[in-house]
């Protein structure tokens, strides 16, 4: 059974014995089952997915990992994972959270993340992007690291999936007239979360702003504050914040329809609809920028 299974690892993990007297399903994901588990004194998040899923839990625990080391913005720390028949599954720990997305102190944050850097655009595994693959091979080049393991791959996706041949067009147009974006402007490799939109956020009852449900790697930091804008839930105050601790290049108020793409696309490739369109409309306005 995998509960027993989580039981038994939840008990390695920290040393104390565990067994859990209440599990209650948990809503607001699409991707995984979640839930509560406890023994009357600790709690714990467990996400379960199938067992071919299990890829994509270690990814996420790898990236929360990534991510708390940095000592700036809270996240769930992983606790075990593993298989059990044809399940796999994810424990972290257990935050109890408020509401708000964090504001002032979330853009703080976000800036002290992103000043911590590699020397090179990618990371060291593959993750996911929602559940669509999300390739990471590090590269030493931004716009080579954007047309490959972004922007290209998800319009390979996409082509696949039946998005119209004018569609694609624009896309190779704007692959090769990149550079066209980027005059005067070579972002630094920060560490990004990769899915930072107001669902994968928020505050705890305490009122620290935490971050989760990562796709993590290291890109352009104009890449995150985009995606931010692109569904909403961050207000004002985190992007005033986020600006007086590291201000955005003037280029910005374009690159970001072209980090924003990558997400459209992604949407087309897993729901289809009229993400198909809305992604032609901003290969349009991009190029028209050239």
């Amino acid at each position: 059974m995998i509960w027993e299974e989580v039981d038994s690892a939840i008990s390695g993990a920290t040393g104390e014995p565990f067994v859990a007297r209440e599990r209650r399903g948990v809503g607001g994901g699409c991707i995984n089952d979640a839930f509560r588990i406890g023994d009357g004194e600790r709690d714990f998040f467990v996400k379960v997915n199938r067992a071919e899923g299990y890829g994509m839990f270690e990814a996420e625990a790898a990236g929360l990992e990534e991510m708390a080391a940095t000592g700036t913005l809270r996240v769930p720390r992983p606790v075990c994972h593993g298989v059990a028949g044809d399940s796999a599954w994810l424990v972290l720990e257990y935050l109890e959270m408020g509401g708000g997305s964090g504001g002032a102190a979330m853009g703080e944050g976000l800036a002290a993340m992103h000043r911590c850097t590699a020397d090179r655009y990618g990371w060291w595994r593959d993750n996911t992007i929602g559940s669509t693959p999300q390739p990471n091979g590090w590269m030493d080049d931004w716009l080579d690291f954007w047309r490959e393991r972004r922007l290209g791959f998800q319009l390979g996706l996409a082509g696949r999936r039946g998005i119209g041949r004018r569609a694609l067009g624009l896309g190779e147009r704007l692959m090769a007239d990149l550079p066209g974006l980027f005059t005067g402007y070579t972002p630094e490799p920060s560490l990004l979360h990769g899915d930072l939109w107001g669902g994968n956020a928020g505050l705890t009852r305490d009122g620290e702003p935490v971050i989760f449900d990562p796709a993590t790697y290291y890109g352009d930091r104009e890449a995150e504050i985009a995606m931010t804008e692109l569904f909403g839930g961050f207000g004002g105050a985190f992007r005033a914040a986020y600006e007086a601790a590291w201000p955005l290049d003037p280029g910005y108020r374009v690159r970001k329809t072209l980090y924003n793409l990558y997400h459209i696309l992604n949407h087309y490739n897993l729901f289809g609809g009229g993400y198909g369109s809305q992604a032609e409309t901003m290969m349009e306005r991009l190029l028209a920028e050239l």
